[in-house]
């Protein structure tokens, strides 16, 4: 079953059509990743589905509801989560006050604890941080932070935009890895990412974005041995 479905959207920047006529869905359980080269419109497409642009055509519906002219504060009640380019935590806090700031759209506050308790137990390294002021973290620790902020508000869609940016190679892994755990833990997730062998190698399905349009499609497995996605976006 589709959990989200985008239907022709098109974004605008003034004459500029960024993304033209883009049209995908995701279905529940899936890591779908949208992948394509700097300047394809891959970010573009994560702000309009969470509100935080706007949409010049087309529509979105999320679990059978439209969304299209949502705004992204009440999708995030609905269950859906973006963790965006450059992680955006709060630096100035603590690990712990990261994470309980994630939680405010939970009308039920008494399963703050409880849902704590889950984050920290899928990833120990929050707790032994928890009282350290998040902006100290390293760049891998601030993900793994930005990402545990977006699941404590339990989302059934987590969007995920660019993680792997600026990390090292061993933490673009634990990165990924992660992404798997909470995935087989329910969360279905939408990844735009600009490392195209490690989003397909994870990917259920994937789409390529050249230049605002949809150009190619398949499972992640399909596309990796793909002549002409290797060439282009995996090093030949």
């Amino acid at each position: 079953m589709a959990l989200l479905e985008v239907n022709n959207l098109e974004v605008s920047y003034g004459l500029i059509k960024a993304v033209k006529g883009v049209s995908f869905e995701v279905n529940e359980g899936e890591i779908v990743a949208l992948i394509g080269a700097n300047g394809a419109g891959k970010t573009t497409v994560m702000h309009a589905l969470n509100g935080l642009i706007g949409k010049s055509g087309g529509t979105v519906s999320f679990g059978g509801e439209d969304i299209t002219s949502i705004k992204a504060h009440r999708l995030v009640g609905m269950g859906m989560a973006q963790v965006p380019e450059g992680r955006r935590i709060f630096g100035e806090l603590t690990v712990y006050d990261n994470l309980k700031m994630g939680y405010y759209s939970k009308r039920d506050k008494s399963e703050f604890e409880k849902k704590l308790n889950e984050i920290y137990e899928s990833f120990p390294i929050l707790k032994e941080r928890s009282g350290q002021i998040a902006g100290t973290l390293s760049g891998g620790e601030q993900q793994m932070l930005a990402m545990s902020r977006a699941l404590m508000s339990s989302p059934k869609l987590l969007l995920l935009d660019e993680p792997s940016m600026g990390l090292s190679p061993l933490y673009v892994n634990t990165i990924f890895d992660m992404i798997k755990k909470v995935n087989s833990l329910g969360t279905t997730v939408l990844l735009v990412e600009q490392n195209a062998k490690k989003a397909l190698s994870i990917a259920s399905r994937a789409y390529v974005l050249e230049i605002g349009n949809i150009v190619k499609t398949g499972t992640g497995a399909e596309l990796l041995n793909d002549e002409d996605i290797r060439k282009a976006y995996l090093g030949g």
